[in-house]
């Protein structure tokens, strides 16, 4: 499970959707786009700009399952 640090709002709300439908999501990680099932959108209201944590659960594809 991946913990990702979100400053945009509009996705934020975007995961918080998928998370409800039951979707996949994709958020970036460093750089590097992360696609998976959303399992928690926490808001954290302590920090200037307001952050949200999004924890993701990845899903492999098909060519980085061959790989693993």
């Amino acid at each position: 499970m991946q913990t990702i640090e979100i400053t945009d709002p509009v996705e934020a709300r975007r995961c918080r959707y998928a998370q409800y439908r039951g979707e996949r999501a994709t958020v970036m990680l460093r750089g590097l786009p992360v696609t998976g099932m959303v399992r928690a959108v926490k808001e954290d209201r302590s920090s200037t700009p307001m952050r949200w944590l999004v924890s993701v659960v990845p899903k492999l594809g098909i060519e980085a399952a061959a790989c693993a």
